[in-house]
């Protein structure tokens, strides 16, 4: 009984000690950890932007099959001990971050049954989002939770902005087919809503023009739109953001920045005594 009570002590501190270099970024071994991590995404999607490159892949493909093997073994590795060390695995399995670094160490072991799909590990880079945990920018975390809020509170006008915006497309497109017909390219509505579409966002790709001086009087009127209508979304988010400012909403977070122990839950607000997850009970020290 002492004996099963002594081996689980030693790895709850095991798990704890992991739970710190991992998750902890207000420590040395925890910054160490993750800027190693960051390190070797880099690395990771430099190699996988390389292997594209002919002359580099017929070269070096032994060696960057190699070093991509090894990263990945590391990932797979760091992937467990996050498990590991918190006190609900499935919290952090189905988490934002654990789904991605499932798909980050997925398509390495695909490639034994699927050619190519290891291509697929740049999704890597997405995992770059960590560098506010690791520099630990309370300010830029709190900005851009502000920004976060004020996109959300704008997203019912933005959803009208872009209901409108498509009513026209399929107007001044139909009209364009209307106008142009199949002999200047219009071939069809779709071709034709595409065309008001790119010529809106004043992208422009100049696939299909317009020949008859009413189809070019309606796409001057469209380029002069277009302007105007990209600095809608803009103006939106900037007087929500703006809004919310000047209402001073407390997004102030933990300025320990230290996770939750039981789910790996971050952005706690300041002082908090509970995880907002889990409800496990917060290390504040």
């Amino acid at each position: 009984m002492s004996q099963s009570k002594e081996v689980k002590s030693s790895f709850e501190i095991f798990r704890q000690k992991v739970n710190i270099i991992i998750y902890g970024t207000n420590t040395f071994a925890g910054r160490l950890f993750d800027v190693v991590l960051l390190v070797l995404i880099l690395l990771s999607v430099l190699m996988v932007m390389l292997e594209t490159i002919d002359v580099v892949d017929e070269k070096y493909h032994t060696l960057l099959s190699v070093c991509e093997w090894t990263i990945t073994i590391f990932f797979s590795i760091e992937y467990i001990l996050r498990i590991i060390s918190v006190k609900k695995p499935s919290e952090y399995i189905f988490s934002f971050y654990g789904i991605i670094d499932f798909i980050a160490i997925l398509p390495m072991y695909l490639s034994f049954f699927v050619t190519g799909s290891h291509i697929l590990s740049v999704v890597r880079a997405l995992r770059l989002l960590r560098i506010f945990r690791i520099l630990n920018l309370v300010n830029f975390t709190n900005q851009s939770s502000e920004l976060k809020l004020a996109i959300k509170t704008s997203r019912t006008k933005i959803i009208v902005f872009i209901y409108f915006v498509l009513v026209v497309c399929i107007l001044l497109g139909s009209l364009m087919f209307v106008i142009e017909g199949e002999e200047s390219g219009f071939t069809s509505i779709p071709i034709s809503i595409y065309w008001c579409i790119v010529t809106l966002t004043t992208v422009g790709y100049g696939d299909i023009a317009p020949q008859t001086p009413l189809g070019q009087v309606i796409a001057s009127f469209i380029m002069i739109l277009g302007y105007g209508i990209i600095a809608v979304p803009t103006g939106i988010v900037t007087a929500e953001f703006a809004k919310n400012t000047s209402r001073n909403i407390p997004i102030v977070l933990s300025k320990s920045a230290r996770p939750c122990p039981g789910c790996g839950a971050e952005d706690h607000r300041q002082n908090a005594e509970f995880c907002y997850r889990c409800g496990h009970e917060l290390n504040n020290e």
